[in-house]
């Protein structure tokens, strides 16, 4: 009945900062999937999705207990890239 965690449950710094990096590889896919050419942040997802595929790939690496998030930042980073440049090609914004 005791309200602290045991050590199994408490997260590390390597959990905590591999969160983030997945949690902002979301974040840069979001934005190459075409709400970049939307908002006018930043219509160029030829440089966006890899950055955030690689975000990806070190925060699976750095924490076991993020990897499924992180998986699903690289699937979410692949489907951005395959459809933020099609949505730039249609509507003529450079790629890179």
């Amino acid at each position: 009945m005791s309200s602290v965690p045991e050590s199994s449950e408490r997260n590390t710094v390597a959990d905590v900062i591999a969160g983030l990096f997945a949690a902002g590889s979301l974040l840069l896919s979001f934005i190459a999937i075409g709400f970049g050419l939307i908002l006018q942040v930043e219509p160029r997802p030829a440089r966006l999705a890899p950055v955030a595929l690689v975000m990806a790939l070190v925060a699976a690496r750095m924490s076991v207990r993020h990897q499924r998030l992180a998986f699903g930042a690289v699937i979410f980073g692949m489907v951005a890239w395959v459809v933020g440049l099609t949505l730039a090609v249609i509507t003529h914004h450079p790629l890179i």
